[in-house]
């Protein structure tokens, strides 16, 4: 089973610029040769592509330099040199990418194929052929190329879904996502079962549907560290839609939202103003199913929606929910 990495640092050097030649025409029966010295060629580029192929940063985790050719020398008989090949890395969709020396962020690539040079190759250096003038038939002056950039990279991966599933551990989040896609994550009676965001794909009607991505459990704390929210929370900036899942057989179901609301406001208020509803978990434990709700939790949102992923009550109107605020 792949590893899920989500977060890595490289270093990236852009290739040398070659340098310019000094050289002077030599041939039989040509009375005054002159100056015939090539350009260097530029170095190569160091280029971050986004691949809809991807999935992960595992590949960066064990390779972490990247360098781009040099440029080659210029040569006589004003042969300019070759420009240095360009190094590709590939990177998922959603790679956010930023410069740890100056804390810019460099792009972020969202679509398949979307590219971006993040370090620069060097211009290549200039022959004596470009020198010449009226006065200096015979100039032997020349540059050399320059150096590449060198970039040390942090690569950031978050996930695009169209719908976020919150909630505390054990919520119940991905015997949700199993039932209603054709995704597997792992289910069990114990808390953190998901240990890495799981994707699926949703059928809202015969020729439309979206993608839920199963964060995992965030508990008291995550934005501090605690737990493994924080390392998760980054997934759901992209979610159009958040659905709050709350335990109704926990002793507050009430108190669960609040936490969740205060560990998403705690990392990043504007989370909050997405799109959300509220989808209350394991109805067929309580006694009456989902006619057994307490009435005060279905004024906890202005959209809340008692389920069973166990029994399947309550889907239909939940997907339902989710395309209306999907739009």
């Amino acid at each position: 089973m792949t590893t899920f990495i989500d977060l890595v640092t490289v270093d990236v050097a852009a290739g040398r610029g070659g340098d310019g030649c000094v050289s002077f025409r030599r041939e039989k029966f040509v009375p005054r040769g002159g100056p015939n010295g090539g350009d260097g060629g530029k170095g190569g580029d160091v280029v971050v592509q986004a691949s809809k192929d991807l999935g992960t940063l595992i590949d960066l985790h064990y390779r972490r330099k990247y360098h781009a050719g040099n440029g080659e020398h210029g040569k006589g008989k004003s042969q300019k040199g070759s420009d240095g090949k360009d190094t590709t890395i590939l990177v998922p969709c959603g790679t956010v990418v930023k410069d740890t020396d100056s804390g810019r962020i460099c792009c972020e690539l969202l679509e398949d194929g979307e590219r971006f040079v993040v370090a620069r190759g060097g211009k290549g250096g200039i022959g004596n052929e470009r020198f010449a003038t009226p006065r200096n038939r015979a100039p032997r002056k020349f540059t050399c190329g320059e150096p590449g950039e060198e970039k040390q990279l942090e690569l950031t991966l978050k996930l695009i879904a169209d719908v976020g599933l919150v909630g505390e551990p054990n919520a119940g989040k991905s015997t949700l996502l199993s039932t209603v896609s054709a995704a597997h994550p792992k289910i069990a009676p114990y808390p953190f079962t998901t240990k890495k965001p799981v994707l699926g794909v949703v059928r809202l009607e015969e020729y439309k549907s979206f993608v839920m991505v199963d964060i995992p459990g965030l508990i008291e704390g995550a934005h501090e560290g605690k737990g493994m929210g924080k390392d998760f929370l980054r997934h759901i900036e992209r979610c159009r839609v958040l659905v709050y899942l709350v335990d109704v057989t926990v002793p507050e179901p009430a108190e669960s939202y609040a936490s969740l609301r205060n560990e998403i406001l705690y990392y990043d208020p504007a989370i909050l103003e997405k799109r959300s509803l509220i989808a209350l978990t394991k109805c067929d434990l309580l006694p009456g199913g989902i006619r057994g709700v307490d009435p005060s939790l279905l004024s906890l949102h202005q959209k809340v929606v008692p389920i069973s992923s166990v029994s399947r009550e309550g889907l239909d109107e939940l997907i339902r929910a989710i395309g209306s605020a999907l739009g």
